[in-house]
């Protein structure tokens, strides 16, 4: 799981830069709509991200291969989500739009397996 601490540091710290990117380099650059998108990617890339550190974090009293599995599905939604989004904005090629929902998908089954592991792991 540690290789998943350095993904979700390093994922929360490209964040912050490609948020300042897109706020002061891009905003002349881009129309009003594709900066939204872009921006949007970059929300989801720091909620992940901190999703991701949560889990680790998690693992280390609650061990599961649940969580290994949900930290996997939570990098790929990273990549396939917040990349296409990043992609279609600053290319315009509106093949990059599809890939964004399978990011989603892996987000909704990263956090389907954080709460299966969360309920494995309690002690009643």
């Amino acid at each position: 799981m540690k290789i998943y601490l350095v993904i979700g540091t390093v994922s929360a710290m490209l964040a912050v830069i490609l948020g300042a990117f897109a706020a002061h380099g891009l905003k002349n650059q881009l129309s009003e709509p594709l900066l939204a998108v872009f921006q949007t990617g970059v929300q989801y890339q720091m909620y992940h991200s901190l999703g991701l550190i949560l889990l680790v974090l998690t693992a280390q009293f609650m061990p599961s291969a649940q969580l290994v599995w949900s930290a996997g599905f939570m990098s790929a939604g990273m990549v396939l989500f917040s990349g296409s989004l990043y992609l279609l904005a600053i290319t315009g090629i509106k093949w990059f739009g599809p890939v964004t929902p399978l990011g989603g998908l892996c987000f909704i089954i990263a956090w389907g397996l954080f709460i299966f592991a969360a309920f494995k792991g309690l002690k009643l």
